[in-house]
């Protein structure tokens, strides 16, 4: 979402812009260290999370690859969990950490985890309120109507539940993954704990979003107030 009005209000976001920075920094040079770094089994990280899925019993679910630079996911309306290309292949630390994160996230529909089924269930309807929030917000504002500043506010708040929820999420699928990559064995002691790195790394992205976010709602609340006095 855009952060409009440029005034004095813009100071609220500040922790969250230095947070965001900081962020796509660290995980960008955790990623790159321990993409350097080899695992001790040498499997790529397409068959480890074949493998992972195939011991919890998914074997419906594909593993294909997919163009661009982190880009990994899972789509669960597909079925599919998709590796990127520095990823799909390649049998670093790096990779298998991330691999076995999305492996997680297939587990978690498989098994009817809560907060996914959650997330999941709303997120039509935030990707929907997210995107009128700001024209509305933007409408009340130039025809001063404050029944208008409600409307937005509430639909912008829906985005920063998506996001709140969206943490279990992913730090539960983290912890799925460390723990499968320890117990199975693709990972020795030392190897874990740089995938934990990793994934605590993009885990830091997720959570300077939503603190992002939150500092954008509370800056709107500061203007729609003034609007009302």
């Amino acid at each position: 979402m855009p952060y409009f009005f440029w005034d004095s209000t813009l100071l609220i976001l500040i922790p969250g812009i230095l947070l965001a920075l900081f962020a796509q920094s660290y995980v960008s040079s955790t990623y790159r260290k321990y993409s350097a770094v080899a695992t001790h089994g040498g499997l790529p990280a397409h068959t480890v999370a074949r493998r992972i899925l195939d011991d919890a019993g998914l074997h419906g679910v594909q593993v294909e690859p997919t163009a661009g630079h982190l880009t990994d996911h899972y789509d669960p309306r597909a079925r599919v969990l998709r590796l990127s290309e520095g990823v799909y292949g390649s049998s670093s630390i790096s990779a298998l950490g991330i691999a076995a994160h999305e492996a997680g996230h297939a587990i978690q529909h498989g098994k009817g985890y809560a907060f996914l089924k959650v997330r999941n269930a709303i997120f039509p309807v935030v990707r929907i309120a997210s995107s009128l929030a700001i024209p509305l917000l933007l409408a009340g504002l130039l025809l001063e109507v404050a029944a208008l500043y409600d409307v937005a506010l509430i639909l912008y708040a829906t985005a920063i539940v998506f996001q709140l929820i969206t943490l279990p999420v992913e730090f539960n699928a983290s912890r799925r993954a460390t723990d499968i990559l320890a117990a199975e064995g693709y990972l020795d002691y030392g190897e874990v704990q740089g995938a934990q790195k990793v994934l605590r790394a993009a885990a830091l992205t997720y959570i300077a979003s939503f603190l992002l976010s939150l500092l954008q709602f509370l800056r709107l609340l500061a203007i729609t107030s003034s609007r009302r006095d």
